[in-house]
């Protein structure tokens, strides 16, 4: 234990710390780029005395202490961010401080605030390029160390790859790294385990259910029964969906321009190559498990309507592709016939893909719950799509359904 606990802290060096973030930040990243933005407003020749004496003018000195506001609070955020389960620091640097800077922005505009714009586009990039460079610095870190409390099920967590991982020998936070504290909080303790998890809560540590960790950095959720697998009420934010069906017929109309043309190209090359039709129609299964006529570029120079399980499954290197269709389906334009199935409300840009209809009966006599994959309307493309891509195996299937439950239970705006 100790071994891997001390390897653990040199992972997380002093470069880890609060107190070196704010000092790169602030002095790196806002400091010295502002000041360097007033010996050049200052003018020639070069003198400190008249750029300190702009920096102290209104407009300037509001931004600069608006803009360290700003860093400060987006780096507060940040250090908070990084002890949620399979959240990416770095992918969240630009959306919070777009967050912050918007409120700065709104602030001096509520209060008729004298600002520079100079000053505060310097420090919004200086701030950014700072907190990329401590990302940077932290990348040999994989990622938030989580320390498993022996017992129940959380030696599923041991497999993975995602984030360091450590099991605790005895109960005791001393010499703990920054971590968060995991356990199946359904399992059986021995009292000083207990007691380790209510101390570890109360010292302001993250305490976690395995589960949810497996699912954050994963991706994935486990299928074992719907009543373990966190899904509330079963059935999806109906506000949501509607929602979400506002911004996908939004999308079709606004985006029609770009499609038509592709589609018109696409149809010519498809005639040129083999004189054959140029649109394929296959049976699908669909939003609450009915079935549709999905709309497809043709890409083989054979097909069926769905309903046969075998011919249904497009193998690697198939013979029936054509090499245009080959082409079609590497960039996902033999897809975009699809937004017509959008507008007809048969299916969504983003969601699980709807299946041949042969195949989902059969998936559905093999793997438990498969059917519930179709609460939510299908998509053009997905988080299984994304996370795994093309399968055709029943074990591959069961592990896209985990991806598919995934998207379900975490849909929201």
């Amino acid at each position: 234990m100790s071994v891997a606990l001390s390897s653990a802290i040199v992972r997380r060096g002093f470069h880890h710390s609060l107190r070196f973030e704010l000092i790169f930040v602030l002095l790196c990243g806002v400091a010295l780029p502002v000041l360097a933005l007033s010996i050049v407003q200052a003018g020639a020749p070069v003198s400190l005395a008249r750029a300190v004496n702009w920096l102290l003018q209104a407009p300037a000195a509001n931004s600069v202490v608006g803009v360290s506001l700003c860093a400060l609070g987006v780096i507060l955020v940040l250090r908070r961010l990084r002890f949620y389960p399979g959240v990416a620091v770095a992918r969240s640097i630009l959306p919070v401080s777009a967050v912050a800077f918007g409120l700065l922005v709104a602030v001096i505009v509520s209060f008729r605030l004298d600002y520079s714009t100079k000053v505060l586009a310097t420090g919004l990039i200086g701030f950014v390029a700072a907190r990329f460079a401590i990302a940077a610095m932290h990348s040999r870190t994989k990622g938030l160390l989580y320390c498993l409390v022996p017992g129940g099920r959380v030696e599923l967590l041991a497999e993975l790859r995602s984030a360091p991982v450590l099991v605790l020998q005895r109960p005791s936070l001393k010499n703990l790294p920054d971590c968060a504290i995991v356990a199946d909080v359904y399992g059986e303790f021995a009292p000083e385990w207990e007691r380790f998890l209510a101390d570890a809560a109360i010292s302001g540590r993250p305490v976690y259910h395995y589960k949810q960790v497996w699912e954050a950095e994963t991706g994935k959720v486990q299928i074992d029964h719907l009543s373990e697998n966190g899904f509330g009420a079963l059935v999806p934010s109906l506000a949501y969906q509607k929602a979400k069906r506002v911004l996908d017929l939004t999308l079709c109309l606004s985006l029609l321009p770009v499609i038509v043309p592709l589609i018109a190209a696409c149809a010519v090359a498809i005639k040129w190559r083999d004189r054959g039709t140029v649109f394929f129609c296959q049976r699908r299964m669909g939003f609450r498990g009915k079935e549709f006529d999905v709309l497809k570029l043709r890409t083989m120079g054979e097909g069926q309507n769905g309903q046969d399980r075998d011919l249904s499954i497009t193998r690697s290197r198939d013979a029936r592709v054509t090499r245009v269709g080959a082409f079609l389906r590497r960039t996902r334009l033999d897809e975009l016939p699809q937004v017509v199935n959008i507008l007809r409300g048969e299916m969504s840009w983003i969601g699980p893909r709807p299946e041949v209809v042969g195949l989902s009966e059969w998936y559905e006599s093999k793997i438990p719950f498969y059917r519930y994959r179709h609460i939510v309307r299908p998509g053009i493309s997905g988080w299984a799509q994304v996370n795994q891509g093309h399968v055709s195996e029943v074990s591959e299937v069961d592990e896209k359904l985990q991806y598919d439950f995934y998207y379900v239970k975490n849909l929201s705006y």
